[in-house]
């Protein structure tokens, strides 16, 4: 894991242990990789309860809870449906807090309406869900090792709000 992974990594991982959070993570475009960084830290079973990787719409629907209506209205990569998979997740696992990834990594699959390099970040936590829309430029690897990093990013702002 390279050294920025590493760092967020281990920030979130202070921020979660400081406040007592549990996480949980359901990823589709990040393939697994948000569940790594969170447990490349040794010490995170303390607040990484697991991940679902739902990278099929099955899973979605049938392990997550996503609404099959979310799906054929709005798309596997959408905001709806990363809301979902973070509310999802948190639920079923009990979690304080639920990570979701849902995107277009590429190279093939996108569209001119839902690109390549399009994503979906879902966070949720027991006050509030937000979903974040992101572009990232590059190869697959590019896409999805940003995506993690902004996924990370944004928990962290959410877990240490400005003062």
């Amino acid at each position: 894991m390279d050294q920025t992974l590493l760092g967020l990594s281990t920030s979130v991982g202070s921020a979660l242990m400081a406040q007592s959070y549990s996480i949980s993570t359901a990823e589709s475009c990040t393939g697994g990789l948000l569940s790594h960084v969170l447990t490349g830290i040794s010490g995170s079973s303390a607040y990484f309860m697991g991940g679902v990787i739902a990278y099929n719409n099955t899973i979605k629907v049938e392990v997550l809870g996503v609404g099959r209506k979310t799906l054929l209205t709005y798309g596997a990569v959408s905001e709806q449906t990363a809301q979902e998979m973070a509310e999802g997740i948190r639920t079923k696992f009990n979690t304080d807090i639920g990570l979701s990834t849902t995107g277009i990594a590429g190279p093939t699959g996108g569209t001119p309406g839902k690109p390549v390099g399009l994503v979906w970040i879902g966070i949720s936590t027991p006050g509030k869900t937000q979903a974040f829309e992101c572009h990232f430029p590059g190869n697959r690897l590019d896409i999805i090792r940003g995506t993690v990093i902004e996924v990370l990013s944004r928990l962290m702002q959410e877990l240490n709000p400005p003062q």
